[in-house]
């Protein structure tokens, strides 16, 4: 019997692609405890989880999940489950963004970065595409190229159909870096540019309706050498928050944290309160109005289903 740790690459429901520490690639399965024990959760075990994996007659086993230095969950639409972990032990949320074919809305890239600002993860705002902007993108692009960047996020314009990486990789380097984005932006394209011999599946948009595909099943890991790694994950939806109470959403939008003391009430909520200083640097516009509102709408729909999906003719 040998113990040995790795990191799991991919996991499809009951089977997992790891890679060891020596750098050997096994399959293994779950030690069935792990699916008892009242787990909140749909997959106890998550792409860039560290491992530790007992060897039995070439029968590989998980036996132990080491802990976590964060991770980013969502939701699950499984109503018997609360969440859904998308994938572990993260340096880099790659924001993946279209403002043509599809458009990535606002409010859905700002729900993204609460999370990453909530489990302490940096995030990257890549807007792919850019071959296809015509002067109304590139106008919009400069837009929330300033709003973003002011508030203290980086962000990068790339070409992923033509090869127009702008530094990407130089971004990525000796990362664990997790790519998300709705359906149809170009996550495999981007990542079948950084890694050419993959060969990822890509499949064009809907002619009828604009509408991305998915070609992604499952999340799954991939060396771009031997200190850096990229996660591709399946086209997103909807996206939930998970393990915050209303009253802490504000601490995750930086330029509202920062102008919370100003305010008359040292528990403002920003929404009604007299003296708000957040309401008042919106309509003095040093909190842009895009970011206020996808504030408002996250602490309103709290008490609701409180998961924001893709609108319909965005889709």
């Amino acid at each position: 019997m040998q113990q040995k740790l790795g990191t799991v690459l991919k996991s499809t429901g009951s089977r997992f692609g790891i890679m060891m520490d020596e750098g050997e690639v096994i399959d293994a399965v779950l030690r069935g405890k792990f699916r008892l024990e009242g787990n909140r959760s749909t997959n106890p075990v998550a792409v860039g989880d560290r491992v530790e994996i007992e060897t039995i007659n070439d029968d590989n086993t998980i036996t132990k999940i080491l802990p976590r230095r964060n991770h980013i969950k969502r939701k699950s639409i499984n109503l018997s489950k609360e969440s859904h972990i998308l994938a572990a032990n993260i340096d880099l949320v790659v924001i993946v963004i279209t403002l043509i074919k599809p458009y990535t809305p606002i409010e859905f890239i700002d729900r993204i970065l609460l999370n990453a600002e909530a489990y302490g993860i940096a995030p990257l705002l890549v807007f792919n595409k850019s071959d296809l902007y015509s002067d109304k993108e590139e106008e919009k692009y400069q837009e929330m190229n300033a709003i973003y960047t002011d508030i203290g996020y980086q962000c990068i314009k790339v070409s992923a159909l033509e090869g127009d990486m702008v530094g990407l990789e130089k971004l990525l380097s000796r990362k664990i870096s997790f790519f998300i984005g709705q359906s149809g932006v170009g996550k495999s394209t981007l990542i079948n540019r950084l890694l050419p011999n993959l060969d990822l599946a890509t499949k064009s948009l809907s002619d009828s309706y604009d509408t991305g595909k998915h070609t992604t099943t499952f999340a799954e890991m991939y060396p771009l050498n031997k200190d850096t790694f990229i996660i591709d994950s399946p086209g997103v939806k909807a996206f939930g928050i998970l393990d915050l109470e209303k009253e802490e959403v504000g601490l995750y939008f930086p330029e509202l944290k920062k102008r919370l003391p100003e305010c008359k009430f040292y528990n403002c909520m920003h929404i009604n309160e007299p003296k708000c200083a957040v309401k008042e640097a919106v309509e003095s516009g040093y909190i842009a109005w895009t970011r206020y509102k996808s504030y408002v709408s996250i602490v309103q729909d709290f008490d609701e289903e409180n998961q924001f999906r893709i609108p319909d003719h965005l889709k």
